[in-house]
């Protein structure tokens, strides 16, 4: 992954690009705290296609782009309808929706017709449990072969918001650490945290130790990728632990995710999933080309901007789309 760069002149130079959109977005975007789901709707909206995506539909490429409850997924959203919407899709944004449980009918259904979602995720909850596959491009073939006749996948985005063994800076660098391979020398005189189920997950303690040979001096069971797992690295309680790859304290931390070159944790690549018959060309390649411009590094960015620095979700998108050509 390409975490780990100097995401706060990035996110500066993102700031200035989204500040300089802001004349030309007049939607604002509510996070997931939002008292309101507030749909996002542009002068190229139809309204009736707010009620359903499929009326005028799927031959004049008007969409429903759905977000699950979360602010990085609603971001992610906000990035696809302004996209569309830059090439005269008719798109409108249904955000906040809820867990996966709620909008995956809706999708498969073509209530909503697009949503961000993440591949690995999405494959072992919703197409197939049993599925063991790791690597992106077998979790993307697995999806392809199981997915209801009503769905599709587009391309994956290189961005992951996956698990992953984090450190401080300051333990990277004493140790020269870049993957999670590196820790093996060190292992054994660090402190390892994550949630409690971490000691019965496959891709927990079990697989740090049959994929890279890690045996821990002891583990200390925190939160998921929250405040408590945050403030047990910083200070120094733990010397390692499981973060999301996502997650903005990774940019005000000054933390390092480690790469997992054995694929211990399974692929989990933003995603575009689709009701097939509301497909088009212009819709198939405009996602395209925003997924192959999609970043772990960038989403990072854009996800400190939101939930951090209490950014407009529809600038940050606006800013995104700018940098990579789409503006």
């Amino acid at each position: 992954m390409t975490l780990r760069i100097a995401a706060t002149s990035g996110l500066a130079a993102l700031a200035a690009v989204g500040l300089a959109a802001v004349t030309a977005c007049s939607s604002s975007t509510s996070s997931s705290s939002s008292s309101t789901p507030a749909s996002s709707t542009s002068a190229t909206a139809s309204s009736s296609g707010a009620s359903n995506p499929l009326s005028g539909g799927a031959a004049s490429g008007s969409v429903v782009i759905g977000s699950a409850n979360f602010p990085e997924n609603e971001l992610l959203a906000e990035v696809y309808a302004l996209a569309l919407q830059k090439k005269g899709v008719k798109a409108t944004t249904k955000l906040n929706i809820g867990a996966r449980e709620v909008y995956y009918p809706q999708v498969e259904k073509g209530t909503i017709t697009i949503i961000p979602e993440y591949n690995g995720t999405l494959l072992t909850v919703e197409v197939d449990k049993t599925s063991t596959a790791k690597t992106t491009a077998a979790v993307d073939a697995a999806l392809a072969a199981n997915l209801p006749s009503t769905l599709t996948v587009l391309n994956p985005a290189p961005a992951q918001d996956s698990d992953s063994i984090t450190v401080t800076a300051a333990t990277a660098a004493k140790y020269h650490l870049k993957s999670i391979a590196d820790l093996k020398p060190y292992a054994s005189t660090m402190v390892l945290g994550g949630p409690p189920e971490f000691t019965t997950r496959s891709d927990g303690v079990a697989g740090l130790k049959a994929n890279y040979g890690l045996t821990f001096k002891s583990f200390d069971p925190l939160d998921e990728s929250g405040p408590i797992t945050l403030a047990a690295l910083t200070g120094g309680k733990v010397q390692a632990a499981d973060v999301f790859t996502t997650t903005p304290q990774i940019v005000s931390d000054k933390l390092v995710s480690l790469a997992d070159p054995k694929f211990n944790f399974a692929a989990q690549n933003v995603i575009p999933l689709v009701y097939k018959p509301a497909l088009t060309p212009t819709i198939t390649a405009t996602l395209n080309a925003v997924s192959a411009q999609l970043t772990t590094a960038a989403l990072l960015q854009m996800d400190t901007a939101v939930i951090t620095d209490k950014a407009n979700y529809t600038t940050v998108a606006e800013g995104f789309l700018q940098s990579i050509g789409m503006g």
